[in-house]
């Protein structure tokens, strides 16, 4: 469940809360400008905007403004010199808003929650200078839900839509929508399980396919977004490659995998890895080079697969696969600079 889904929830239950934002951070403050938290106005909350200080300031402002109808701004600064002093060791500082979550804003809500399930982008517009407090969402067609939004404003949003970060501007916070990345599980077993729910946890929108049935059920995976039960080259057809996708093929045999393989090769996947042992991978990509994929191409291949952490359980290779999903998720490099490939 993500903020939005848990907000149009509290609201249809006739509950308010607050929603605090990170819209500025200098030095090494724990969470990126755009990170949020939802306070309700049953003390329950949701996300985190940092942790420490900065968390337990963050519940006890939302409090002072619970149902006031209010907007609030406050910095916290992180720059204590020892352990024991209170202040966080971070050497940061970071300004938070806190908006009213009201039923007055609930298509807005519904509308993010649309995109994010959609997998469609928009941006969010919270205008919140003076007295004043405003939210909308531009959509892709330039349509606004919610509070109207001057051209200028709309123009001005027009080229945040693939942004990766929210942008403040004289007391207007332009939040484009985070979309979650698609994971295509090839295999449903026992790594497949656990790494569907560590997967979902980061924020991955998950599809297992595999051909047995009784391996490719709800009961078994319920934390996928969508389980397809059918032969592995035939589930091709019913995936979407635009070059933002990551696959994991973790099948029971080394054909299958090969199979898998070959046909991810001809997609624009982000991330392709396969799981097995030096000799398995050097064996299927030896295949690979017969068929005629170059070696630029098995560069794109991830195998072995996961962040090195000695792991040997289903959970442990679990936690080590989504430790390297996220890791190449989260690269930061410049845009004409290709991934960081091995195998």
């Amino acid at each position: 469940m993500n903020i939005y889904e848990l907000i149009c929830e509290h609201l249809k239950n006739g509950k308010g809360g607050i929603l605090a934002t990170v819209i500025k951070r200098t030095g090494s403050a724990p969470r990126d400008v755009g990170a949020k938290m939802f306070i309700g106005e049953d003390g329950k909350t949701f996300g985190t905007v940092g942790g420490g200080r900065l968390e337990s300031d963050t519940y006890r402002e939302a409090l002072k403004i619970m149902n006031k109808g209010l907007t609030k701004v406050f910095s916290i600064i992180m720059n204590a010199q020892r352990i024991e002093e209170k202040d966080m060791l971070c050497g940061g500082n970071v300004d938070v808003l806190l908006e009213p979550v009201t039923a007055r804003h609930l298509a807005v809500y519904q509308q993010i929650e649309n995109c994010l399930e959609n997998r469609k982008r928009g941006v969010v517009v919270t205008r919140f200078s003076g007295n004043t407090f405003a939210k909308a969402l531009i959509d892709e067609n330039l349509n606004v839900i919610g509070d109207a939004l001057d051209s200028k404003t709309i123009t001005q949003c027009k080229g945040l839509f693939h942004e990766k970060q929210a942008i403040l501007t004289d007391g207007v916070l332009a939040d484009p929508i985070q979309l979650s990345f698609p994971l295509y599980i090839f295999g449903a077993g026992h790594v497949a399980q656990f790494l569907s729910k560590i997967a979902k946890i980061a924020d991955f929108h998950i599809t297992v396919i595999d051909d047995r049935e009784e391996f490719a059920s709800r009961e078994r995976f319920p934390d996928a977004n969508t389980i397809i039960f059918g032969d592995f080259r035939d589930a091709f057809k019913c995936l979407d490659f635009t070059g933002n996708e990551y696959v994991v093929i973790l099948t029971r045999s080394h054909e299958y995998d090969a199979e898998v393989l070959g046909e991810c090769l001809k997609e624009p996947a982000k991330y392709i890895g396969m799981i097995g042992s030096r000799r398995k991978v050097k064996i299927i990509l030896d295949h690979m080079r017969e068929k005629g994929f170059s070696s630029e191409v098995l560069e794109r291949i991830y195998s072995p697969i996961g962040i090195s952490i000695n792991a040997e359980t289903p959970e442990e290779i679990a936690i080590s696969i989504v430790a390297e999903l996220v890791s190449v998720r989260n690269a930061k490099r410049a845009p004409d600079q290709p991934d960081i490939k091995r195998n």
